[in-house]
């Protein structure tokens, strides 16, 4: 009888152990005194992500620690670690790709009714706040060098239609073969194509353009590289590529036993333009400088880290 009992303890005493055991960088309960933060496999996304970090570890005087969960493939895969539990915090989420992608809604391209949708829908569906925009976004737009832009006249995307035999179109794989904002719908909502179109890694295009081995390009606006060769970002008159605000995201659960986390993340609201994330994107991308080096540079000069 004394034997059963000992080994019944031992049965619970082991079952309480392992509950508090998860994976390296990835966790099951939250713990109240660490953060975990998921960040895409972007220099964007990972910049953003180190600046919650540095801002949650300065407001709580390192109370609270944060971690990176890093190199995460997609929106959906960040949707699902915040969902099991296993992130605390998205650092990079954006409206056009959630719309379409978690909440199965329709694309919407009026900025402000993309975003209201997309906070309601997190609310009712998930629990979950999707945060104002940080106030860049990343999306599709068609450049060209100035030189380009200059002999033909380009300003506007329905200014292609006359250069549309005669230009050589660079653009990401992908979107060659997508519905919604591809290729396909592009051609019906402009009522245009080109004759000449050149599908390729999305990294490569900007160089091409830069090399006049394309004419136009089709990349995204925050790339570093827009900024850095001095490209012309043609405006997309006719409305047709979805707004994509980026924005964090965090359970509600978390923001009510945390509140401090939610002063963290509203101080980023607004506060960093499409221009300036080109920039920071180029100081990763180009210069090689790491997103944790670039986050904390950017608090400093913006005096994130004086007292209040």
């Amino acid at each position: 009888m004394k034997f059963s009992k000992h080994l019944f303890f031992l049965i619970i005493a082991s079952t309480i152990l392992l509950s508090g055991c998860g994976l390296p960088g990835l966790g099951g309960s939250q713990s109240k005194d660490e953060i975990k933060v998921s960040a895409l496999a972007t220099s964007e996304s990972q910049i953003m992500a180190y600046m919650i970090i540095n801002l949650i570890e300065h407001d709580t005087e390192s109370e609270i620690k944060g971690s990176i969960i890093n190199n995460l493939g997609s929106a959906t895969i960040q949707h699902n670690a915040l969902m099991n539990g296993d992130a605390d915090i998205s650092s990079t989420r954006y409206t056009g790709t959630d719309l379409v992608g978690v909440l199965e809604s329709e694309p919407i391209t009026d900025p402000k009714k993309a975003m209201d949708l997309t906070k309601k829908l997190f609310q009712q569906k998930f629990n979950q706040t999707f945060f104002d925009s940080y106030g860049f976004e990343n999306t599709f737009a068609f450049m060209v060098t100035k030189e380009t832009a200059e002999k033909y006249d380009l300003q506007t995307v329905s200014d292609l239609e006359k250069v549309k035999d005669e230009v050589d179109v660079g653009t990401d794989t992908t979107w060659i073969k997508r519905g919604g904002d591809g290729y396909a719908p592009f051609q019906e909502h402009y009522g245009f194509a080109f004759n000449s179109i050149k599908p390729m890694q999305i990294g490569l295009v900007y160089d091409a353009l830069k090399s006049k081995k394309l004419d136009v390009a089709l990349g995204y606006t925050t790339d570093g590289r827009i900024a850095a060769y001095d490209l012309v970002v043609l405006e997309d008159d006719k409305k047709f590529f979805p707004t994509y605000d980026a924005s964090a995201v965090a359970p509600n659960k978390l923001l009510k036993e945390q509140p401090e986390v939610r002063k963290a993340l509203n101080k980023l609201n607004d506060k960093i333009s499409t221009e300036q994330m080109q920039k920071l994107n180029y100081e990763a991308d180009g210069e090689g400088k790491e997103p944790a080096v670039v986050a904390e540079e950017f608090l400093k000069e913006h005096n994130y880290f004086e007292k209040e």
